[in-house]
């Protein structure tokens, strides 16, 4: 039995940084479908796709993203977080998506923040992934030359930019509101107040 590789296809066959060579591979075909949809009709597509996160839960995309965008949120300025920090012994999916294929990362958080509303965005990575935090800065840099992110997203309006953020290095911050609480720059402890994320 042949194995299919659908995450993994473009991995070391195109450089990891090249929006040229990501489009050639058929990159940014998802974000320009997206665009051209309602935020509720993404959110169905990606439920009928069966998309599921890749942590312990295996927690279903498109449920979660639902129930999200089903908050009701005050005016103003809205974040997309990725958190990337990878803190259980052993993990490194995070590592191999942010080194071998960062377009799609920034093209996925992009096609969220088309869905929420968000203008900025955040990927929450490791400390010690010093040289992915550099191709990730290096493919967001070329993004933003090609259009794909920043002002003005392929001319729709949409305004959506993304900085990497480096872990503290504690366990405790892939939880949610200890994630919030280390970005904001703080010591990375839970809160039980929102935002939850």
């Amino acid at each position: 039995m042949k194995t299919m590789q659908i995450l993994s296809s473009r991995f070391d066959r195109i450089q990891a940084d090249s929006v040229e060579e990501y489009r050639a591979a058929g990159g940014y075909e998802g974000l320009k479908k997206a665009i051209t949809m309602e935020p509720q009709d993404i959110i169905e597509e990606i439920k009928t796709a069966q998309l599921f996160g890749r942590g312990g839960a295996a927690y279903p995309t498109g449920i979660k993203w639902e129930q999200a965008y089903a908050i009701p949120l005050e005016k103003g300025l809205k974040y997309m977080v990725c958190n990337a920090d990878e803190g259980e012994p052993g993990t490194f999916k995070d590592r191999y998506i942010m080194d071998k294929d960062p377009l799609m990362l920034i093209e996925g958080m992009t096609i969220g923040a088309y869905i929420f509303g968000a203008q900025e965005g955040f990927i929450y990575c490791r400390g010690e992934y010093s040289a992915i935090q550099e191709t990730l800065r290096k493919a967001i840099e070329n993004a933003k030359k090609a259009g794909f992110l920043g002002e003005n997203i392929l001319g729709t309006g949409l305004n959506f930019d993304i900085q990497v953020i480096s872990g503290a290095g504690a366990y405790v911050c892939g939880e949610n509101t200890a994630l919030v609480e280390s970005i904001e720059g703080k010591a990375g402890r839970p809160r039980r107040e929102p935002p939850y994320i």
